[in-house]
């Protein structure tokens, strides 16, 4: 027990690292870095240990810079739209990652990611240019044309080893991205991420700087090849890393907050060490050793045997009980020496009283996983031929669900690198397996793929496509292997077999143009503004973008209703109505019965009538309802 009183300084750092992990370094408050994850313009200068690099402090810009992007739904790609929990985003995964904050802050289970290794050849988002604005930004990578709408060419740039920043551009590229990812974990949510030598070192302290080192779990070393390269120049690599950070480490095993650990299921291999040569009641047991190495010396004492055979431990070695720990044990058969009674005593471990799991080990081998010669083989039975280079095995993904995710609970996993959508694969591989539950957000950039390309000779232009289409061909196959074995998915049990499909798209709502040069381009601005919903924007994904702007899931139930020959819309049962094509007081007093939580409507369909708008604001604060006019 501590006899002295609270340690106040200790008690405020630890709740400054529970919000702010990146903002602790050794113990103490790194104050450059608070001010950065708050906004401000900081150069970092102090000497301390710290990953520094250039352009370090243009990715906390990045991540403090709003975006005013949205998602708009293209039901004609989705697969049971209404009533699907999983998503397919296709976009550039900042702005989206950005946009999902309000709506899955604090929500996702478990991420799984595969960036770029940067080896080299790789080709990714990096800002290059620190000095222009947003708006050039998005122009010059290819998210919006000269009329700022969003486009899908030119997102990436080759990051060449010969250029002088080139790890700076990749942790620039990776900051971001995988801080506004912890946001999105759940206080007992966990993160995998692939990489290989090339910057594993790097990843390595960037995730502790953003996750907190105390909360790193282990590096997992994954044997990703069948066979030796015989052409490498040194060595051949067999073998990619997975980097695991929990949101919040246990801080010992009976701890009820942080991310817990799901064990393997024990195999029948390991159960087959397992028989009763004695008949014992208690079960299956097998023999364990009674020796330790730790020598003291009230545990070094004589044991005679069944058969009258003296044993004492060897020198240098001492029995693991003591003398009447022994006695006790003995007398409630828990030792054994052998059939003849004669052996050195073994301790009896029952089947039954061993952890009903496995705890995993921080290597695993392609016979337990896959490899990447499987992932390839998944690839071509799901599309004639290999158009993926770079796929990861659905058992490897598979494995990483097992252990960090229940099927007893409605689990999320996010993949923001998705490529070929191997992630979303194997979440309805589990689910199927285990009866589970599990939904994924799966966000792929629509990376243009090469002309001569196997992919693109099949048709493809975008990354995002085979991934899109991956996933409709995965659930193809199971509906064919359904018609051909019902028994296929448990009765009773229903496994969701669909995904809603969403884009990046600029906002809905017009954009407030910030580089105003004369009394001309004011004016036009305000005319402009007259009506902030773009001309040409459907109705429906306004509903979308608002939902995701007040804090609602893309997943939530949207039902769109007919007052009074005009449409509204109601968001999980009513809580939130949004109106959008029309209104008056009878449409109104109709919507007051609804009783709902909030309803935001569109300030121009009030046609300029503010005593309707007035009265509608204090009928809705009557009904104690929120209202808001936009």
């Amino acid at each position: 027990m501590n006899e002295g009183s609270l340690n106040i300084k200790e008690l405020q750092l630890k709740k400054l690292q529970a919000f702010f992990p990146e903002t602790i370094t050794e113990g103490k408050v790194d104050w450059e870095k608070f001010q950065s994850t708050l906004g401000e313009d900081v150069s970092f200068t102090n000497e301390r240990y710290v990953l520094n690099w250039a352009g370090k402090s243009d990715a906390f810009r990045a991540i403090q810079t709003p975006s005013t992007a949205t998602l708009v739904p293209g039901k004609s790609d989705s697969i049971n739209f209404e009533a699907s929990p999983n998503l397919f985003i296709e976009g550039e995964n900042l702005e989206t990652l950005k946009i999902i904050q309000r709506s899955y802050y604090g929500k996702v289970k478990m991420i799984y990611i595969d960036p770029p290794y940067n080896t080299g050849n790789d080709s990714f988002i990096y800002p290059d240019k620190f000095s222009e604005t947003k708006e050039e930004y998005l122009k010059r990578i290819g998210s919006k044309d000269e009329n700022g709408y969003l486009t899908r060419e030119g997102f990436f740039r080759k990051n060449a080893k010969d250029n002088g920043q080139y790890h700076s551009n990749w942790l620039s590229m990776m900051y971001p991205r995988l801080f506004l990812a912890r946001n999105l974990l759940k206080d007992d949510g966990v993160i995998f991420v692939s990489i290989d030598d090339n910057e594993v070192h790097n990843l390595r302290l960037l995730m502790n700087e953003i996750f907190g080192e105390e909360n790193f779990i282990a590096t997992v070393i994954w044997k990703k090849k069948y066979s030796p390269q015989n052409d490498a120049t040194y060595f051949s690599d067999m073998h990619d890393y997975i980097l695991c950070y929990a949101k919040q480490k246990k801080q010992n095993i009976n701890d009820d907050s942080g991310w817990a650990l799901t064990l393997l299921p024990r195999t029948e291999k390991q159960n087959e060490r397992y028989c009763n040569p004695d008949n014992d009641l208690r079960g299956n047991w097998k023999p364990g050793d009674m020796l330790v190495k730790t020598y003291s010396e009230s545990y070094d004492y004589e044991i005679i045997t069944p058969a009258g055979r003296k044993v004492r431990p060897p020198k240098g070695r001492c029995w693991r009980f003591s003398r009447q720990k022994y006695e006790d044990m003995l007398k409630d058969n828990r030792i054994w020496f052998g059939k003849d009674g004669n052996s050195i005593p073994a301790i009896k471990r029952f089947l039954s009283e061993v952890r009903q799991g496995v705890v995993p080990s921080t290597i695993w081998e392609r016979e337990e996983v896959g490899d990447n010669q499987e992932a390839a083989e998944e690839i071509k039975s799901l599309f004639g031929g290999l158009i993926f280079d770079t796929p990861k095995p659905v058992r490897l993904i598979s494995r990483l669900l097992q252990i960090s995710t229940s099927n007893k609970s409605s689990d999320i996993i996010l993949d923001f690198f998705s490529g070929s959508a191997t992630t979303a694969q194997a979440v309805f591989e589990t689910n199927k397996n285990d009866d589970g539950n599990r939904s994924f957000i799966c966000v792929q950039i629509p990376e243009t793929i090469s002309e001569g390309t196997e992919a693109y000779k099949s048709g493809f232009r975008t990354i995002a496509d085979i991934g899109k289409t991956r996933i409709k061909n995965v659930l193809r196959q199971y509906e064919d292997k359904a018609k051909r074995n019902p028994g296929l998915f448990k009765e009773g049990v229903s496994v969701d077999l669909g995904f809603k499909f969403f884009r990046l798209r600029a906002s809905n709502f017009k954009t407030w143009r910030g580089q105003i040069e004369n009394e001309t381009d004011l004016m036009k601005q305000l005319n402009a503004f007259k009506d902030p919903v773009t001309p040409e924007a459907p109705e429906e994904n306004i509903v979308y973008e608002l939902m995701l702007k007040t804090g609602y899931k893309l997943t939530a139930n949207v039902e769109t209703r007919t007052i009074k020959k005009q449409q509204i819309h109601l968001i999980e049962s009513g809580e939130l109505v949004l109106v959008l094509s029309g209104i008056d007081s009878d449409v109104v007093k109709e919507i007051i019965k609804l009783k709902p939580q909030k309803v935001i409507a569109l300030d121009r369909l009030f046609q300029n009538n503010d005593q309707l708008k007035t009265n509608t604001a204090l009928q809705m604060k009557d009904a104690g309802i929120d209202f808001k006019s936009i």
